[in-house]
């Protein structure tokens, strides 16, 4: 078969045609469908065609004719049959062209030397025109057929089905990949504003202490007294967010593990402090440490303070909270428990999530993080930070190997 003109290739900085090309070819049964096309018709050329308002595009090619048409290529617009099914959307089937009323004086099968030709609208299920699907012979062929048409038919919803698809799931990744996205720059930017808060309250705390050391009023030295415990607490909520950050950019919790017996002197620390912190309230501890443990001391600590400043937040201001700790022959076990409320099934199970804090009294605040990063801690250790809470009693405890 010789024809007037060769097919000129795309133009290769037009990336909605790449795009196009590359979105035909990623249908595996398009090649099978073009084979099926040509075995039961007798047709020697068939092809999925772009067909926008000013381009015809070969998406894919089986040429047994010698054409010369290849994925990429293109036939001028106006020459081809396409560009009128792209106007009317209807089915063109000519078995004869020498013999058909309507195309034996065309110009297009006269250019393109063809006698038998078929062309389907390929149209996406939201409506649009997509191309066609057509096929091409220099013989006659016997293609006005019913079962014929509905094959073409059939095969181009096909087509059309996997594009929509294609289109589908890549919205979603795009979708999935902008809240990745902008999840990942929230929490660098709380990583960033945790270290630069670091600096000016280190300064802020220098001068407190320096402060307190110099002979001052007595209003003085409580006013110093509180901005101590605010600038405490600031350095805790700072500490809370970076940890957040660690933990979610960074894989988890970095630790310092030993073997010793240091986290029953930072137990008993924590406790310490949180009684001269809470005055009116009343803290048992009982330690039943009876074997080193593996552990990073610090973090342990920091568990415990977290735990221990939840019960006092949120439990009865009048009843006992106690704190046990103790080891089994292969376990270490640490829990906090109150009395108060009875937490609802719905808010237990979100407890360790990040910035959740269910319902909170007036004046209580927080950022919601000292129970996320105590389960962090947790899994860090490979162990499991678990809470039940019924009859009026919340217990959280923490359970670990006692070895590595």
């Amino acid at each position: 078969m010789v024809l007037p003109d060769l097919p000129r290739p795309a133009a290769p900085a037009d990336v909605g045609v790449n795009a196009d090309v590359a979105a035909i070819a990623r249908i595996d049964a398009v090649q099978r469908i073009l084979e099926v096309i040509c075995r039961t018709t007798g047709l020697g050329f068939s092809a999925v065609a772009r067909v926008t308002d000013d381009r015809w595009i070969a998406c894919a090619v089986r040429d047994e004719i010698a054409f010369g048409l290849r994925p990429g290529g293109e036939l001028a617009l106006e020459t081809t049959l396409c560009n009128e099914i792209r106007g009317h959307g209807q089915v063109v089937v000519i078995d004869h062209v020498a013999e058909d009323a309507t195309y034996c004086g065309h110009p297009t099968p006269a250019r393109y030397g063809f006698q038998s030709y078929i062309s389907v609208p390929i149209n996406l299920p939201n409506g649009k025109f997509f191309g066609t699907l057509c096929g091409i012979d220099p013989k006659p062929a016997r293609l006005n057929t019913p079962e014929t048409i509905d094959m073409f038919k059939l095969f181009a919803d096909l087509i059309a089905l996997h594009l929509d698809a294609q289109e589908r799931v890549a919205a979603t990744e795009a979708a999935l990949w902008n809240e990745r996205g902008a999840a990942q720059l929230r929490e660098q930017f709380i990583a960033v504003l945790g270290h630069d808060l670091r600096n000016p309250l280190s300064a802020i705390t220098s001068a407190i202490g320096f402060l307190q050391v110099v002979p001052q009023s007595t209003e003085t030295m409580e006013m110093l007294g509180v901005m101590q415990k605010s600038a405490s607490r600031m350095a805790g909520l700072i500490n809370d967010v970076l940890d957040f950050a660690r933990g979610r950019l960074g894989g988890g919790l970095a630790l310092r593990r030993s073997v010793g017996t240091a986290v029953e002197a930072k137990i008993t620390q924590v406790v310490t402090e949180l009684r001269s912190v809470w005055p009116t309230r009343t803290i048992h501890l009982a330690v039943a440490l009876t074997r080193p443990i593996d552990c990073d001391a610090e973090r342990i600590a920091q568990m415990l303070s977290n735990l221990l400043g939840n019960a006092l937040t949120h439990g009865d201001p009048g009843g006992v909270i106690d704190v046990r700790t103790a080891t089994t022959r292969d376990e270490f076990e640490l829990s906090v428990s109150n009395t108060g409320d009875t937490i609802p099934p719905l808010v237990l199970q979100n407890m360790f999530q990040p910035f959740v804090r269910g319902a909170v009294r007036p004046g209580q605040q927080g950022l919601g993080l000292g129970l996320y990063i105590a389960s962090e801690i947790a899994r860090a250790h490979h162990g499991e930070l678990n809470v039940v809470s019924s009859d009026g009693r919340t217990c959280f405890t923490f359970r670990m190997p006692s070895s590595a």
